[in-house]
């Protein structure tokens, strides 16, 4: 069984960075796909960021430019390098890995 710890989230305000991060426990093999979803208050989940195990990497549209996803294949984390942050990015954050295993999530705020 595969726990995903995330953190780093907080409070910002706007224009601030944050670095969220994913480590891995359990019986952890080679994840080939890992990648950070949010939900903000009374919206559905969408996906911030994706990258796979090569490298590729995936951006939605309202992250692209403004937050970076990298991992660390050896240890099988992921993270979030969040730059000009909006009020708008307000939401939990969640890591995930290969499409199955969640993390608890942290919580973002973007406020002044």
């Amino acid at each position: 069984q595969v726990q995903l710890a995330d953190s780093g989230g907080g409070l910002v305000q706007p224009g601030g960075s944050l670095r969220l991060s994913c480590v891995p426990s359990g019986m952890i093999f080679n994840i080939r796909h890992m990648a950070w979803y949010r939900q903000a208050p009374e919206k559905q989940r969408e996906l911030v960021a994706s990258i796979e195990e090569d490298g590729r990497t995936y951006y939605a549209d309202f992250s692209k430019g403004r937050f970076a996803i990298s991992r660390n294949n050896a240890e099988n984390s992921v993270f979030l390098q969040m730059t000009s942050l909006k009020p708008e990015d307000t939401a939990v954050y969640y890591c995930n890995a290969d499409g199955y295993y969640w993390g608890h999530g942290t919580l973002v705020t973007v406020a002044s």
